[in-house]
């Protein structure tokens, strides 16, 4: 809970975390070889549905970002490739050395076979043992990363009946607070929980879930990776809930993002980049955090190639803001006086914003009722 004063006002700001990130980490608990597995059946869902494709035709930078941790898998498996062979040709030469003194070659080719097997189960366990130091070590993200892209698109895009359980949980909790004497119950969605956030909006509002004469229902989502699971081709689930949300009075939906980020689809409409954008859509709102702009030069300079702080700046402080009220500010978002419509309903959206549909798949189905 937050009690300060902001813009001339006395606000009271309570804050709750949807907390999913135990269900990924479940799903994280693999071997060394269940993670190369990981690797090639994720790629084959993008590659093969022909997603990846589609996705770099809107912006390269997230779908680099999504192949880096491929990129260092592979390298360290080339790595460890390399140091297995030398160790095993290495035990090879010793066991030759060794058995030639003790005059054991004049035996026949039996000893020599069995000195190769020796010699390969000693590079193979060289290899895995590389492997699962590279694994505990981490030290780049790049199987922690490869782990949380697996599990979006382990299902091609349909959600986790685990997760279905976590956001029909979020959306109760949601629907509580909307019983409550509030100004505002404002959702944030950042990155991933972004595309979380629509599908447990969408059901909350099918279901009769928002009373008209409650708190304004606002709708923020920052840094955005939509397409990354609404390009997949079992994601009717989520591209039915984009098209529903994109139309309902019941809420304002204000989307953020900055070009300078570059793990996120910046200024990607993520309803029109999805193909699902329907006749009478509203939403949403498209806005650039203008990195450049809202950062000063000197700590832009410091943080332009820090790629994954670049993508959670969203929730950080900006140093270079003027104090005007359509600017965006996490900390007056959260904890100003004002509604999300209220502060950015004057703003035109982003002229640089994108809205081609560039999705193949574009097929819809809504959660079935429970």
């Amino acid at each position: 809970m937050s009690r300060r004063g902001s813009e001339g006002a006395a606000v009271e700001t309570e804050i709750e975390v949807a907390y999913w990130a135990d269900i990924v980490r479940a799903s994280m608990q693999q071997g060394v070889l269940a993670t190369y597995g990981q690797l090639l059946r994720t790629a084959w869902a993008y590659i093969g549905s022909g997603a990846l494709f589609r996705l770099m035709r809107l912006r390269k930078g997230p779908v680099i970002a999504a192949l880096y941790p491929v990129v260092l898998l592979l390298a360290e498996l080339v790595i460890a490739a390399v140091i297995g062979v030398v160790a095993g040709l290495g035990l090879y030469q010793v066991l030759v050395w060794s058995a030639t003194g003790l005059g054991l070659f004049g035996t026949g080719g039996g000893v020599t076979l069995a000195f190769a097997l020796i010699a390969a189960t000693g590079g193979g366990a060289m290899v895995w043992l590389v492997l699962r130091w590279c694994q505990r070590r981490d030290a780049l993200f790049e199987w922690y990363l490869m782990h949380d892209y697996a599990f979006s698109a382990r299902l091609g895009g349909a959600f986790p009946q685990e997760q279905e359980a976590r956001m029909a949980e979020v959306a109760d909790r949601i629907a509580e607070a909307l019983k409550r004497d509030l100004d505002e119950v404002l959702i944030v969605g950042h990155s991933s929980g972004a595309y979380l956030a629509v599908s447990i909006l969408a059901d909350l509002i099918r279901d009769g879930r928002v009373p008209n004469e409650g708190p304004c229902l606002s709708f923020l989502t920052l840094g955005h990776v939509v397409p990354m699971v609404a390009f997949l081709p079992r994601a009717d689930r989520l591209r039915a809930d984009l098209a529903y949300l994109s139309t309902r009075p019941e809420l304002s939906w204000v989307d953020v993002s900055a070009p300078g980020d570059g793990c996120c689809f910046a200024l990607c409409d993520p309803v029109a980049v999805s193909g699902v954008a329907p006749v009478g859509k509203r939403w949403p709102l498209i806005l650039s955090a203008a990195y450049t702009q809202t950062l000063k030069p000197e700590t832009w300079a410091a943080l332009r190639w820090r790629l994954f702080e670049l993508h959670f700046q969203y929730l950080n402080a900006f140093d270079n803001l003027s104090g005007a009220v359509g600017e965006y500010d996490y900390f007056r978002v959260t904890a100003g006086p004002l509604t999300l419509w209220q502060r950015f309903g004057r703003r035109a959206p982003s002229a640089s914003r994108i809205e081609r549909a560039v999705n193949r798949h574009t097929g819809q189905k809504e959660r079935p009722k429970a």
